[in-house]
């Protein structure tokens, strides 16, 4: 069969690993020890890390941004390699991939907002010190709530990925399970913060372990093992199940 430019399965396999390697490090940096390093409960203490540390903050937004590039890439090279299983689901996870990473990037625009008020001297000459430095911390309580709506679409998206690889036969079906747990962490952890943020203090870190098993592991798969090349290319593609009849009317 046909893939991208005639690129085999197997160097497509291990496209996808590194992007994703690429991904889940840059995402740790960006998501995980730059707010980590920045981002205190005090107000004031947070403006003054960000105005002290304003290139590294720029630098996790620059790094947040790479994570988006890589999400196109890597939904392509999934529905090149899974569409044999069934081209409407792989299709499916095009969409739910392209609709959070939108979500993703449309957030990341607020991100760039305590730069913004802090390095301008008209907002400095227009509002007090305190609406200035509640305006600059605003974004991050936001980008919980923007994580979590992008979150519910990721998972969904993951939801799909771990459905293919259940029903193929070229990749172990033990990742499927992996990024199975991993969907329903994303989805249970993204609508409970929309309903109830305190509760879903609870759930941290628990809520970060599967994904770091279930698309840890597919990365290194990937990079690593590739797939089965012989049983790809025997893989008839089919839209039978729940989604092929959902897409066919019956």
């Amino acid at each position: 069969m046909d893939v991208i430019s005639g690129t085999s399965p197997q160097r497509l396999a291990r496209i996808a690993g590194a992007l994703y390697l690429v991904n889940i490090v840059a995402g740790a940096f960006a998501i995980g020890l730059v707010p980590a390093m920045l981002i205190k409960p005090g107000i004031a203490t947070t403006v003054q890390n960000i105005q002290t540390h304003e290139l590294l903050y720029r630098l996790g937004l620059v790094a947040h941004i790479l994570v988006t590039i890589t999400n196109i890439p890597m939904a392509v090279i999934f529905y090149d390699l899974f569409k044999v299983v069934n081209r409407r689901l792989a299709l499916l996870d095009v969409f739910f991939t392209l609709v959070a990473t939108s979500a993703e990037v449309a957030g990341l625009l607020n991100q760039f907002t305590p730069v913004v008020l802090l390095g301008n001297g008209h907002y400095a000459n227009t509002l007090s010190t305190a609406q200035l430095q509640a305006l600059a911390y605003l974004p991050s309580d936001l980008s919980t709530i923007d994580y979590s709506i992008y979150g519910v679409f990721f998972g969904l998206d993951i939801m799909c990925v771990a459905y293919l690889l259940l029903r193929s036969t070229f990749m172990p079906s033990t990742i499927g399970v992996l990024l199975a747990v991993d969907a329903l962490a994303y989805l249970v952890y993204g609508v409970a913060d929309l309903l109830s943020p305190g509760f879903t203090a609870h759930l941290v870190p628990w809520a970060q372990l599967p994904t770091i098993l279930g698309e840890g592991s597919l990365c290194l798969w990937l990079l690593i093992a590739g797939v089965d090349v012989d049983r790809w290319k025997s893989t008839p593609c089919r839209t039978s199940g729940w989604i092929g009849r959902l897409t066919n009317g019956h």
